[in-house]
């Protein structure tokens, strides 16, 4: 595995996670946990990460002109204790405006849970403070909308 350049390959996939991709935000959250010390079973999961990228390269986000005025819809789920080292929860969230994502997240939460209702919450939680500040953001520009809607 040393001669692999596994870093490389993740820190590529991230930026293409930032800018374009938020569909792989969880593969990379996972894939990038393991690169100080990754396996070959790690390497075989980033090539067929690579591989859907390249089936998918026509993928994007699209902005376009909302009709109704901007709607920002959230969504918003947790993955319960599936980290196996230290039984922590996933925290995923989603924001779309007029149809396009404008904001995402994926990652470890900072504390265990120890029930499947408070990862839920504390996803939750996390979704909301990014809500509230997204929608001072868009009050802050001018765009009129709806209360943020958020679906768990």
């Amino acid at each position: 595995m040393k001669n692999i350049p596994y870093s490389n390959a993740i820190g590529s996939v991230m930026y293409l996670m930032v800018s374009t991709r938020p569909d792989i935000a969880y593969a990379v959250s996972c894939l990038s946990r393991y690169m100080s010390n990754a396996g070959l079973p790690h390497w075989e999961a980033l090539k067929w990460l690579l591989r859907y990228l390249n089936g998918s390269i026509d993928t994007g986000i699209k902005f376009s002109r909302c009709n109704e005025g901007a709607n920002l819809i959230g969504y918003v789920d947790s993955n319960y204790a599936n980290d196996k080292d230290s039984r922590r929860s996933t925290t995923s969230y989603v924001f779309t405006l007029c149809g396009a994502c404008v904001s995402w997240k994926s990652q470890l939460q900072n504390i265990v849970a120890l029930s499947t209702t408070e990862a839920e919450y504390i996803a939750t939680t996390e979704a909301f403070k990014e809500a509230i500040w997204l929608k001072g953001l868009l009050t802050e520009i001018g765009n009129i909308f709806w209360a943020p809607v958020i679906w768990l």
